[in-house]
């Protein structure tokens, strides 16, 4: 229980810092904070001491892969953010991050079928 609310505590004040940086004139911050990886340290500490070391190793190379569809998600709020309007930009994006997604999955499975 103390493990969940620790979590909780964690994602608020991570809502929090990005709240107040993209107030700042350091406003750009506010799209670092969300990558610090707190649910990979997690994740990798889980895997880590319930799994073999291989399994560690491959679970940081599927992080590597993840970049691509968060590298489209960006890429599109880039591209899109001054031709439309907020919502289409982040609902643009987002869809994009799911095809891109699917496709990483899709690819990594073909890849590595045993590693899944």
């Amino acid at each position: 229980m103390i493990a969940l609310l620790l979590k909780c505590l964690l994602g608020a004040l991570a809502v929090l810092l990005i709240a107040l940086a993209s107030k700042s004139r350091y406003f750009v911050l506010a799209g670092l904070v969300p990558l610090f990886p707190t649910f990979a340290l997690i994740a990798h500490f889980v895997v880590g001491t319930t799994r073999p070391a291989t399994a560690l190793q491959t679970t940081a190379l599927f992080g590597l892969w993840s970049l691509f569809p968060y590298a489209v998600y960006l890429f599109a709020v880039y591209w899109l953010s001054t031709r439309t309007s907020i919502a289409i930009t982040l609902g643009a994006a987002t869809g994009l991050w799911v095809c891109a997604a699917a496709i990483m999955l899709a690819v990594w499975f073909r890849c590595y079928p045993t590693a899944g």
